[in-house]
């Protein structure tokens, strides 16, 4: 009589490669069968949209045909996870299920559910480190607490030997051909309209072409010196292909450290900062897991119940990029248009809907979560209340970005802006990085900026210090 079947969930991790726990359950012998449970929700949701919910599809399409390939079939399920997989098991008398752990509230309160019902039915449950190289309880200070401030937990963990990579398994077996799976999904399922962004191409192939392009041009040796700069390819590339699992941290870690050993010094440390951001993830990652509460409040206790007295006009004028300040309409562009938004423009237009506009953080983290294919919900927490003054290691609240002097420093030729904001097209540099001092708007059919940095700068200080000050 063969052996009971194992089941492998598939969560962020739509990918063979490095995967943990598929290798696991693929090392016991037993035919693996791979399951995805689409959530149930429908027409909106507060963390995403069309989007990026259409590049999970086109991931979860490319992880049928891999597993196709070798002769498995992927299951697709929807609704409960929990009931869902209490039902597979059922159905295929599994003895065992195999996942990737999650660090976020939601993701850990499903787990305890699963691993409760596999109690219950009396089969083994096995879950496994694979979105980061070191779990948020790993990278602890010496007396035992979570770290509060990044510079010490990046030391900690930069001095932490990191885990190898899994090899991909070569036999997962076979599905039985009766097992029932729902047909592959469109975003009418979820009642969604279809995305009118360009994406990226999906799954595991494209995510791994998109890092050995990476790994091999000046993006990483030179990313110390370009990584700011918006216009163009600057940076990796791979944040999506992070959040959804298609390549494996520990993979990208291990391959840019044998680059480090093969190049020039000089170019080492650029490939330094590169990993440190590594760390910048896994450091909002940890914030979460031991500080859940920031996705409802402010990290900082001193700046709860801080006024936010921007308007929805002016929030929704920053929403569709008609602010009349060129880089912050370019970013916001970018974003509908592509699910995607250069690191240092984030900054910039967090802080400016934040610190010019006077709108709560909690909007454009949601506005973000919602248009983001790489939308990670605790890097955008972090990101928000860094921008904000009001998170772990943020931004003081009297440091304001000025947007026009980011746009001189930043984009000095304009090319980023004219690539995202076509009115602005045949305008010189010099007027788009600052405003024009006619009250005029820059371009015809281009709006006048909204406000004036520098007034909505002394509002900012004056309300931060009335809060901390009453």
């Amino acid at each position: 009589m063969p052996a009971s079947p194992v089941i492998h969930w598939f969560r962020r991790d739509l990918r063979l490669s490095d995967n943990p726990a598929l290798h696991a359950a693929a090392e016991t012998g037993s035919d693996v069968i791979p399951v995805y449970v689409l959530s149930s929700w429908k027409t909106q949701h507060g963390w995403t949209g069309p989007a990026r919910q259409q590049f999970l599809l086109d991931s979860l399409d490319s992880l049928a045909r891999n597993l196709e390939a070798q002769g498995s079939r992927l299951i697709l399920r929807a609704g409960d996870a929990a009931h869902e997989l209490r039902r597979l098991v059922q159905q295929t008398g599994a003895r065992a299920l195999f996942f990737n752990r999650d660090y976020d509230p939601f993701g850990r309160a499903m787990e305890q559910r699963i691993q409760s019902v596999c109690r219950k039915l009396g089969i083994e449950c096995h879950s496994y480190q694979e979105r980061v190289l070191h779990e948020p309880d790993a990278v602890l200070t010496g007396s035992g607490d979570p770290y509060r401030v990044f510079t010490p937990y990046s030391r900690n963990w930069l001095n932490q030997t990191k885990p190898q990579p899994v090899p991909r398994p070569q036999h997962l077996g076979s599905v039985p051909s009766n097992l029932d799976s729902l047909p592959h999904p469109t975003l009418a399922y979820w009642s969604l309209p279809a995305t009118t962004a360009t994406l990226p191409v999906a799954g595991e192939r494209a995510a791994r072409d998109r890092m050995k392009a990476f790994l091999q041009s000046d993006r990483l040796t030179g990313y110390q010196t370009h990584r700011d700069t918006p216009a163009g390819q600057t940076t990796s590339g791979l944040s999506q292909d992070l959040r959804f699992g298609l390549i494996g941290i520990r993979e990208l870690y291990h391959r840019c450290t044998k680059v480090r050993e093969q190049v020039e010094a000089k170019a080492r440390p650029s490939i330094d900062t590169y990993i440190k951001e590594l760390a910048w993830r896994e450091f909002y990652q940890a914030i979460l897991f031991h500080y859940p509460h920031v996705f409802e409040e402010e990290f900082n206790p001193d700046w709860r119940g801080l006024p936010w007295p921007g308007t929805e006009q002016a929030f929704n004028a920053w929403a569709a990029g008609r602010t009349g300040f060129p880089i912050v309409d370019a970013g916001m562009r970018q974003l509908l248009a592509t699910g995607l938004m250069h690191n240092r423009v984030r900054m910039i237009v967090s802080m400016f809907l934040t610190k010019d506009l006077h709108c709560d953080w909690r909007l454009g983290e949601s506005f973000f979560m919602q248009h983001l294919i790489d939308g990670e919900n605790a890097s955008n927490n972090g990101g928000w209340q860094w921008s904000s003054g009001t998170g772990a290691d943020a931004a003081p609240y009297f440091r304001i970005q000025n947007p026009w002097t980011q746009s001189q420093r930043y984009d000095p030729d304009g090319s980023y802006i004219r690539r995202w904001v076509p009115e602005l097209a045949g305008v010189s540099a010099a007027r788009l990085t600052a405003p024009p001092k006619d009250g005029r708007p820059i371009a015809p059919g281009y709006p006048s900026p909204m406000v004036d940095h520098a007034t909505e700068r002394d509002r900012t200080l004056a309300r931060f210090k009335r809060h901390r000050h009453p």
